[in-house]
């Protein structure tokens, strides 16, 4: 009977050929799902055999990744800051540079309570403030009735579901005038048609494209946010976006042009301009 470390090293071949990049953390992440143990765990089975049903799981699982299908989609979750969130075909998966739009609005909030998630998909960034800040009202929106109720799910097995209110809405449209926030936050959509035509084939096959893809050069949507924002921060308020490439020359252009004080152009840790940020 083939062992762990066996099999582990066919599977890590087997991505390898399918051209998967990181072959030996997808196997790790794939065996350690379907075991039902930690990736560190597996490193003290190695010569344990496994049974001909987890076999069969292994192999189906496998060959799901070999088709590009994203990792995070076949083990069903993610990890998010402090979070492990439940991850499906219903929301865009959570990445590590949205993280750090985490960080921005956290350094950025100052005492303030009344913070705005727009695109919550998974529910990552409001469900991160909401574990991290004491005191503060979350309310987190999407248009997709699909991703909402994934990120339903994940509050209530987070145990924060009484810490977040979730809305279904287009952006800001269906909140009444006098809705007012201290900070609105978005991960919305930004990549333009020709860079989700030559995204990798888990983005473009799996991932949904209306997460995805904005039109106007992939500004459309953050300026939508922006136009929306003006009028229901309050004063000292501000919008934390991320953004595409190359876009925040224009964004700030057009948060001038509509009433915003000051903005911040800010680069992940890569380097690479990722956030924007607009105060009243």
């Amino acid at each position: 009977m083939q062992t762990l470390l066996e099999l582990l090293k066919k599977a890590t071949t087997f991505l390898e050929q399918k051209g998967v990049g990181n072959a030996r953390l997808n196997a790790e992440l794939i065996f350690a799902n379907v075991l039902a143990c930690r990736r560190f765990d597996l490193y003290l089975q190695f010569e344990r055999p496994l049974t001909e049903e987890e076999k069969a799981t292994l192999r189906e699982r496998l060959v799901r990744r070999g088709r590009r299908e994203p990792v995070q989609y076949i083990v069903g979750d993610t990890d998010f800051r402090k979070l492990t969130l439940k991850c499906d075909p219903r929301a865009l998966i959570p990445r590590p540079e949205t993280e750090e739009l985490v960080d921005c609005v956290l350094d950025r909030l100052g005492g303030r309570t009344r913070i705005c998630d727009l695109g919550t998909g998974t529910g990552a960034i409001a469900l991160s403030l909401a574990k991290e800040l004491s005191g503060v009202k979350i309310t987190a929106v999407d248009f997709s009735k699909e991703a909402l109720s994934l990120a339903k799910e994940n509050a209530q097995r987070l145990a924060l579901d009484s810490r977040v209110d979730f809305v279904c809405s287009d952006w800001l449209d269906s909140f009444p005038r006098e809705r007012m926030f201290d900070a609105i936050v978005s991960n919305p959509p930004y990549l333009t048609e020709e860079e989700w035509k030559t995204a990798q084939e888990e983005v473009r096959d799996f991932e949904p494209r209306s997460a995805l893809v904005s039109e106007d050069e992939g500004c459309a949507d953050c300026e939508k946010i922006l136009a929306a924002s003006r009028e229901r921060l309050f004063e000292g308020g501000f919008v934390a976006l991320e953004t595409g490439i190359a876009q925040h020359l224009r964004l700030e252009k057009f948060a001038r042009e509509h009433g915003f004080q000051k903005t911040e152009l800010l680069k992940d840790y890569s380097g690479r301009e990722r956030f924007f940020v607009a105060w009243i």
